[in-house]
């Protein structure tokens, strides 16, 4: 496939179709990977996708247990007084 390469301001810049968005589901920000030559555009999914169902299962799981206390043994609360 071509595309032609467009101004946009002092810059330029490469329209994609609808068509290429919707099937490869890019959304509001691509990854620019340089390789061998090369300029691979990577749809970049949102951060925190599912987090609400990861967390549900450890909790379902009994993995969503504290790594540390809450409070330090060595911890001074008198300085914040």
């Amino acid at each position: 496939m071509e595309t032609a390469i467009i101004k946009i301001g002092n810059s330029k810049g490469l329209r994609l179709s609808k068509t290429i968005l919707d099937k490869y589901n890019i959304k509001d920000k691509v990854e620019i990977i340089l390789e061998m030559g090369q300029i691979i555009l990577k749809p970049i999914e949102s951060p925190r996708q599912n987090w609400e169902t990861a967390f549900e299962k450890m909790s379902n799981e009994g993995d969503d247990k504290m790594l540390m206390n809450d409070v330090f043994n060595d911890e001074n609360f008198e300085e914040w007084n």
